[in-house]
């Protein structure tokens, strides 16, 4: 989707947000069934949202179509606290690994119980972070 002026801002903003909260109900299900690689891609997909969200508000224009996290904090133009561009940098990952077979296998060898745990933290910092920007 092209870049374009929006009139209907609000009801756009609600869209991504709520699109966000459903993916934060499910990422928390998977981690209840320790299926924490796909618990991660959807941790990517409420960071990504909630990014959107803060996009059509700030910008006032239909977000740019990108996976890529930082880039979209980038065109917000949003001051990120220390630490977080590389937390986007190393949640856009998740998005890869987690759909893509070639990735799959090494994906989910990686994500123990531990880096999981860690990243899940990370995602949730995030996403409360974005929220209050909303």
């Amino acid at each position: 989707m092209m870049e374009e002026e929006i009139r209907n801002i609000d009801s756009i903003i609600n869209h991504w947000r709520e699109s966000s909260e459903q993916n934060y109900a499910s990422m928390q299900n998977l981690i209840k069934t320790k299926e924490y690689s796909w618990a991660l891609f959807l941790g990517h997909l409420v960071i990504e949202k909630l990014l959107k969200a803060l996009y059509v508000k700030r910008l006032q224009k239909h977000p740019v179509f990108s996976h890529d996290l930082l880039r979209l904090a980038k065109k917000i133009d949003v001051e990120l606290p220390v630490g977080y561009e590389e937390w986007l940098d190393e949640i856009t990952t998740f998005n890869l690994n987690a759909r893509y077979d070639g990735y799959k296998q090494n994906f989910q060898m990686l994500c123990t119980i531990d880096f999981s745990n860690e990243w899940i933290s990370k995602i949730e910092r995030l996403r409360q972070w974005l929220i209050n920007q909303l």
